[in-house]
């Protein structure tokens, strides 16, 4: 047989088995999707948005689960994404490759694959028990963060390396100093990449149950975290920050296990409100990677 014609069928075997196997993901996918909105449109409304979890099927709603994932999932944020593209960028611009930074990646790439229940074990020890932190909010988006630490260092790397060698050249030939380079000409172009890494990031802590589990967060709350605006100078307060909370998974995980099929459906709609949110954050990161865009000009 011809080398062309072997190379050419070859790159068509590719092509089909990729498209089949693409194709099976989405049909999963949208299989599930269309499964868990059969079952929770029905109870998916204004009450069950506005209710706190009761005995009573029909009378339980998300509100403390909804509102306590919005808690940890914007202090995850706050905690995570500056250390991390701060770490990135002090391993791609300014480490020197020698023995010390290979043991630092090696360590980094095994770590965002280490079991979501380890970093539970981590945070319940280091802010839970080490750190007096109790069993709060802040203990739990401390303990996220370091989770999704690894994926946004490596998401930021990937960025920052993908960045042409001549904006460099450029920008330090004109004068500039290194820290100005990479401040006006390399993170803002490497940006829309960093967001979709930390999107994606932040969208698998939204969706994790056991390290808030494990560092016990709670199955039934009808309440709050203390808001944090005070009608008292200086108007913020943080003392929400070391309530109690619980979110999404794991109220949807409680009602999963009982045996009534009202908590069931209302499983569902939960599952709905969660994927609210993920796409919400998601719309929100594609938002600032098209203004990232714009304001790029090479």
């Amino acid at each position: 047989m011809d080398i062309k014609l072997k190379n050419k069928l070859y790159d068509k075997s590719f092509y089909v088995v990729g498209l089949f196997a693409t194709l099976i993901g989405l049909v999963v996918l949208l299989t599930l999707l269309i499964n868990v909105a059969i079952d929770g449109f029905s109870r998916l409304g204004w009450q069950f948005i506005t209710n706190y979890p009761s005995r009573k099927p029909a009378e339980a709603g998300v509100l403390s689960a909804w509102v306590g994932t919005v808690w940890v999932a914007v202090l995850t944020l706050l905690a995570a994404f500056p250390i991390g593209v701060a770490a990135a960028t002090y391993l791609e611009e300014y480490s020197k490759r020698n023995w010390l930074r290979e043991l630092i990646e090696i360590n980094i790439t095994n770590l965002s694959a280490v079991p979501s229940i380890i970093y539970g074990l981590l945070g319940l020890e280091l802010f839970v028990r080490g750190m007096n932190m109790d069993r709060s909010v802040i203990s739990g988006a401390l303990t996220l963060a370091i989770l999704i630490l690894p994926l946004i260092i490596i998401s930021t790397r990937e960025a920052i390396r993908a960045i042409q060698p001549t904006i460099r050249e450029a920008s330090l030939a004109l004068g500039a100093t290194k820290w100005q380079t990479i401040r006006n000409q390399v993170l803002p172009a490497a940006m829309p990449s960093i967001l979709t890494g930390t999107i994606l990031a932040i969208s698998r802590a939204i969706g994790e149950a056991s390290p808030l589990i494990t560092i016990g967060a709670l199955t039934y709350v009808a309440f709050l975290p203390t808001s944090p605006i005070s009608s008292d100078f200086p108007y913020i307060s943080v003392k929400g920050l070391f309530d109690p909370f619980t979110v999404l998974p794991i109220q949807i995980f409680n009602w999963v296990s009982r045996p009534q099929k009202g908590f069931l459906i209302n499983a569902a709609a939960g599952i709905m409100v969660l994927l609210i949110i993920v796409f919400f954050m998601n719309g929100i990161a594609t938002y600032l990677r098209y203004r990232y865009e714009k304001r790029i000009k090479w």
